[in-house]
């Protein structure tokens, strides 16, 4: 198998995984169906780890079995070092039969033969999963040609961020929601000048705001530019972008403290009236007014969207989509075969749909229009933690059912519902549905920080914009070019399909 280098394991790890064998339909190619009347055995899965959680309690959990007729037994990783701990779990051979993985513990794990390639359990037992999952997806999940991970698909593409600014400040100043990228700049003098606070707070976590990037034309870390993949740093508008940023530092416009602000930090300076305008996501409105409440008795917020630029362009980066989990069955599992009904079954539609939003009349109900919302407190009380249990999803259809959780919270439901009506013009990242690559896993994450740390440098003027190409030329012999490379030549066969 092509190794895929996404961490260090020592060689008594990789000795012990590999020493694993497989069992069942995996090897004899069995299609048999299953005696739907036979004992069922007792299935462990280990999960992520979530704050104040046991699933052993959970009522998903005791939902699942009702359905289902399978007891499980629910582990959880430490919040911290848990890839330490999975390490030494899988090099130990405990006897797990599901393992909820992210996208690195799935390569690593698969690349090392601890995991059991499923395309003959799938074909066997997996009609119900395979239905749900169209082929693309499944591809994301290929590591030299097999499958040793469900895939487990974000519900839905949606616009994340947008600005925030109190809507009394912009009364007070008699202006309205920037629209263009010059009302905007305009905007900020006018809060240096009237009101002498920092106009626009951010931090270098994340650095980028995608409502003032999107006027140059950026926003995903990756772009189509006339069928092939370039990274965004090719892209002339992000020196435009950077040269924008760097204009309202000297200027005084935004938080001179920006490059070494953490995002809590930034956040503080906005909730207490230190700054004026912050980049938010849709979730976050809730806790913002409330903090802003302690300084803004009663204040609302105004949202600032993708600003547009002098030639029209307006851009925002519609992320979502991919996938968030890979579902794999340990090669030391005893149980592969029933691991495998227990997941398809999950997948039924109307399971699904229950374990994701439970019933309708009691955990969520329609509107006049149709849309489904949640009935409180019940929801959260029996399906706040719905999204652990799962092992794939009914990409078609839970889209919509996620819609609810964003709807728990009227601030966070209708501020989700305002951002997306950027979605007619935002961009999502091609290489979304990508498969693991052993070379984009061993130099992405070096690569997004030198990108990081060049930018928050070019904000301050540390780094001069006149080199800005040489800056580039460095980024792509550092593992940019290998990247793009291989993104190139899967998408170059992936627009056949």
């Amino acid at each position: 198998m092509k190794k895929i280098a996404t961490g260090v394991i020592s060689l008594t790890l990789a000795l012990s995984l590999l020493a694993g064998c497989g069992s069942g339909a995996t090897e004899t190619g069995a299609t048999t169906t299953p005696d739907a009347n036979a004992p069922k055995p007792e299935l462990r899965m280990l999960g992520f780890q979530k704050t104040n959680f046991d699933p052993n309690t959970d009522p998903v959990g005791k939902f699942l079995e009702e359905k289902t007729g399978y007891k499980v037994k629910y582990e959880t990783l430490p919040i911290e070092n848990p890839d330490d701990k999975l390490n030494l779990l899988i090099a130990n051979k405990e006897p797990y039969d599901i393992l909820k993985l992210s996208a690195s513990q799935y390569t690593r794990l698969a690349s090392q033969g601890a995991l059991e390639p499923l395309d003959d359990l799938l074909k066997t037992y997996g009609s119900n999963i395979t239905t749900a999952n169209p082929p693309e997806v499944f591809d994301n999940a290929k590591i030299d040609g097999k499958i040793y991970g469900i895939p487990e698909k974000h519900p839905k593409a949606f616009v994340g961020q947008v600005m925030a600014v109190r809507q009394e400040l912009l009364d007070e100043l008699k202006v309205g929601v920037p629209t263009t990228i010059d009302e905007f700049y305009n905007l900020l003098k006018l809060i240096k000048e009237k009101k002498n606070i920092i106009p626009l707070t951010g931090s270098s976590t994340p650095s980028m705001n995608y409502e003032i990037a999107g006027a140059f034309g950026i926003s995903a870390p990756f772009d189509d530019e006339n069928g092939k993949i370039r990274h965004r740093l090719e892209d002339p508008g992000m020196k435009e972008y950077l040269a924008f940023m760097n204009k309202l530092y000297k200027e005084g416009l935004i938080d001179s403290e920006w490059p070494v602000n953490k995002a809590a930090t930034a956040k503080e300076k906005f909730t207490s009236g230190k700054a004026a305008i912050y980049e938010t996501d849709f979730a976050s409105p809730p806790s913002l007014v409330a903090a802003l409440n302690k300084t803004f008795p009663n204040t609302k917020l105004a949202l600032i969207p993708s600003l547009k630029g002098k030639d029209g362009k307006q851009e925002n980066w519609l992320q979502g989509g991919g996938i968030s989990w890979y579902i794999g069955i340990p090669k030391s599992s005893k149980n592969k075969e029933a691991a495998m009904q227990y997941i398809n079954m999950k997948l039924q539609p109307e399971i699904f749909k229950e374990l994701a939003i439970g019933q309708e009349g009691t955990h969520w109900k329609k509107d006049e229009k149709g849309a489904m919302s949640p009935i409180l407190p019940k929801f959260t009380e029996d399906r706040n933690n719905s999204d652990w249990f799962m092992t794939s999803t009914d990409s078609k259809n839970f889209g919509d059912m996620w819609l609810v959780r964003v709807r728990k919270d009227p601030l966070v439901g209708s501020t989700f519902e305002e951002i997306q009506k950027q979605a007619s013009y935002s961009k999502q990242d091609p290489t979304l549905l990508a498969p693991p690559m052993d070379v984009v896993a061993n130099n992405l994450q070096k690569l997004t920080k030198m990108e990081t740390d060049y930018m928050i440098k070019a904000f301050a003027g540390a780094e001069d914009l006149a080199n800005y190409d040489k800056f580039v030329q460095q980024f792509m012999s550092q593992g940019g070019s290998e990247v793009l490379k291989a993104y190139n030549e899967w998408y170059a066969t992936a627009k056949k399909k």
